[in-house]
Formats: structure tokens, C-alpha cells, sequence
């Protein structure tokens, strides 16, 4: 485990030189950063709140999410430091704010119950236990509190051939986990798995929402013929 996460590391720092210029930045991170602030916007409301990004890289989300959503504390967590180095303007820019931590997924560097918001976009494919991770980020919520954790969707036909054949052709060794899988690892970590939201974009994506200190509700689902920002039944 140790060796893939040194590989992780060494594969984050290059891509730290052109992240922010990157092609995902339109194709996945963006739409799927937009669904986690509706989310966010449509749970939290007008009230203060604590949110821990996890995998924060340059702060792109970090700093999306206080033109957004003004009245938010964000933390950013990631292991690479050379992704938060390059982030240096946005972490000058939003310093009243938002504190940046090099740190691990598996490990994170902070207090339980102490966020109201986990997220997590885009990365959990890279973390070689992602039933530890999840457990994480349970354990820093607070009761109540809501875990949003959005990853490649590999169910489908289309799905499975960019991310389990091309992304992971490229990338190495990389796990897009299928929403059944999502389901065990929220429930594993104690929480409730409160929705799971396919968007079938071009680089379609699964946006899981898990609920600290909420038992075990079933969760629930609304099938969508449209194309864009849709809930759809889990797959196996």
C-alpha cells in the first residue's frame, strides 16, 4: 500500500503543473463541484458551517465553495504537497477562511465531530483503502452531519469503458468502486446513505451522500430520462 501511495504521489506532483489547466477541469471536475454546492446550498441553507475537502489539490472546489457559499470555514486536505504549493494564490487569496493541510486520507489530521460537511470529488479512485477513508471522514463529521463523495460512474457501458479501461490504462493502479460498492463502504463507516445521484454527463459521475449519526435509512432513488443532474437506481 505504502508503494502505491509513493506512486500516487509522484503522479500528483507533475500533473500539480498543468492541473488547473487540465481538460477535466471542464469535462468532470467542474460539473461535478457544481452538483456538490447545489447539494451543499439545498442541506446547509443560510447557516455557518464547517466543510473538510478531501483531495482538495490546488483549492479549486475550496475556493468555489466561498463564492458560493460566503458564510462556510473550508478545510482542504490532500497528500501531495505539490498540488497545495500551486495553489498558493487561492490559499493567499481565501486565507481568512480556508486552511489547506498536507495530510492522508486514511489519517486525517483532525479532532471527531468536528465538520458539518465532508467532500470528497474525484480522487477517491486513488486511495488504495477506501474502507479506511470512509471511516475517516465519518469520524470527523459531526452528528448529522453530511459526507458528499462523488467519483466516476462504472456502471453503465459507457462508464466502465472510460474509467475501469481508459483511466485505468493511464492512471495505474486506480479502483472506481460501483455504486453497490459506494453503499457497503457508507454503511461500513456507520453511516446512513441518504442518496445516490448518477449524472450522465460525457464523463458521467456518482455523487454518494452519506449522514453521520443517522442510523441506517433506506436510501432512495428517481429515475430521469434527461441528461444532465439525475438520480437513477443504484447498479451492482
Amino acid at each position: 500500500m505504502r508503494e502505491e501511495k509513493v506512486l500516487a504521489v509522484r503522479e500528483f506532483t507533475r500533473w500539480s503543473e498543468s492541473y488547473d489547466r487540465s481538460i477535466l477541469q471542464w469535462l468532470l471536475f467542474g460539473p461535478s463541484h457544481r452538483a456538490m454546492i447545489r447539494r451543499i446550498r439545498q442541506t446547509m441553507g443560510d447557516r455557518p458551517f464547517r466543510l473538510l475537502d478531501i483531495g482538495c489539490g490546488t483549492g479549486v472546489f475550496a475556493a468555489l465553495v466561498r463564492r458560493e457559499l460566503p458564510r462556510a470555514e473550508v478545510w482542504g486536505v490532500d497528500l501531495v504537497g505539490g498540488m497545495l504549493t500551486k495553489g498558493q494564490a487561492r490559499w493567499r487569496e481565501h486565507r481568512s477562511s480556508v486552511l489547506p493541510v498536507q495530510g492522508d486520507s486514511e489519517n486525517l489530521p483532525f479532532d471527531s465531530c468536528v465538520f458539518d460537511v465532508v467532500t470528497c470529488a474525484n480522487s477517491f479512485h486513488h486511495y488504495p483503502r477506501q474502507d479506511r477513508a470512509v471511516r475517516e471522514m465519518g469520524r470527523v463529521l459531526k452528528p448529522g452531519g453530511r459526507l458528499l463523495l462523488v467519483d466516476g460512474y462504472r456502471d453503465s457501458l459507457w462508464g466502465w469503458f472510460i474509467y475501469d479501461v481508459c483511466v485505468a490504462t493511464v492512471e495505474g493502479s486506480v479502483h472506481h468502486a460501483s455504486a453497490r460498492r459506494f453503499m457497503d463502504l457508507v454503511g461500513g463507516a456507520g453511516l446512513g446513505l441518504a442518496a445516490q445521484t448518477v449524472h450522465h454527463n460525457l464523463a458521467p459521475f456518482l455523487l454518494n451522500e452519506g449522514v453521520a449519526g443517522a442510523g441506517m435509512p433506506e436510501p432512495h432513488f428517481r429515475r430521469s430520462r434527461t441528461t444532465t443532474a439525475h438520480d437513477s437506481s443504484a447498479r451492482d
